[in-house]
């Protein structure tokens, strides 16, 4: 695909000084299945991730638990050293084998992980690291507390959390600064709605994960169908689409293995939803999200 450029999707600056194209990548697909081991193309995962930057995508996500260690040495592998490609991960998940995911919190697992990744992407700083999960079998200030002494040492820029409600974030709040929430969010999936709108209006970045799912809304004949053939794309950019145009403070990441699937996505910038289907998208978004 020809001129394909992210930059379209507009600017956020994270933590209010690293700024990026809204329209980001998420690297969990580029390893294993049941994100396990390594990709079943290692080729291709590299093609795809060199082909991030020439295609304006800029902001990748990724944590330690995906593969584990797997993505982020294949990150390291396609893009070291970097030049203006911002790096986030995450640590807080521990893995056992293909599909499962365990909590962990404890504060020197967090720290320890931290530094690991540091020599994992082959970085000085990581510019936005996030607690994966707040593990409940750990109290949340100790968790907060090795957060803040990532940021004190200088090992991280800026900190996020993921997977919290509004009282979560002020709490962390209290002990670091929260440049950026990520949250399971999509057309279909209004859960976090509330959480989104308090991101918006205290200039949190908001990583909606799952961001192109569609569910029945996809189906032929509904609307979401018939807007996708009006401007001759498939549902899943029109779900990107407005993903996208429902917050400025929105950093959809999605991901793939796949160059072409890749282009695909990125090219969702392209399509300029009006107001009013916006709104008939929304309205239907939120009867599907009731109806769940």
């Amino acid at each position: 695909m020809a001129n394909l450029d992210a930059g379209k999707s507009g600017t956020f600056k994270i933590g209010g000084d690293i700024e990026i194209n809204r329209l980001g990548f998420g690297a969990m697909r580029i390893t294993g299945r049941g994100i396990w081991g390594p990709p079943a193309d290692h080729d291709e995962a590299i093609r795809t991730l060199k082909r991030l930057p020439e295609i304006g995508v800029d902001f990748i996500d990724t944590a330690d638990s995906y593969g584990p260690d797997v993505s982020e040495r294949l990150i390291r592998e396609a893009l070291h050293p970097y030049d203006d490609v911002v790096v986030a991960t995450k640590a807080g998940l521990t893995r056992s084998g293909p599909d499962i995911w365990a909590p962990n919190g404890r504060p020197d697992y967090l720290r320890g992980q931290a530094k690991k990744s540091l020599e994992k992407l082959g970085v000085e700083q990581i510019d936005l690291w996030q607690l994966h999960r707040i593990d409940p079998k750990v109290p949340r200030d100790e968790q907060f507390a090795a957060v803040k002494s990532l940021l004190d040492d200088g090992t991280v820029r800026h900190a996020g959390l993921s997977e919290v409600s509004i009282e979560e974030i002020e709490a962390a709040s209290k002990v670091f600064k929260v440049a950026t929430v990520q949250n399971r969010y999509n057309l279909i999936d209004r859960t976090s709605e509330d959480v989104l709108d308090y991101c918006g209006q205290h200039g949190i970045g908001f990583i909606p994960w799952f961001p192109l799912a569609a569910g029945d809304l996809a189906r032929p004949g509904s609307i979401l169908d018939r807007i996708a053939k009006a401007h001759g794309a498939s549902p899943s950019q029109i779900a990107l689409a407005w993903v996208l145009k429902r917050s400025p403070v929105m950093l959809p990441i999605p991901g793939t293995s796949k160059v072409a699937h890749l282009e695909e996505n990125v090219a969702a910038v392209d399509i300029d939803l009006s107001d009013e289907d916006f709104a008939a998208l929304d309205r239907e978004g939120k009867k599907a999200f009731g109806a769940a």
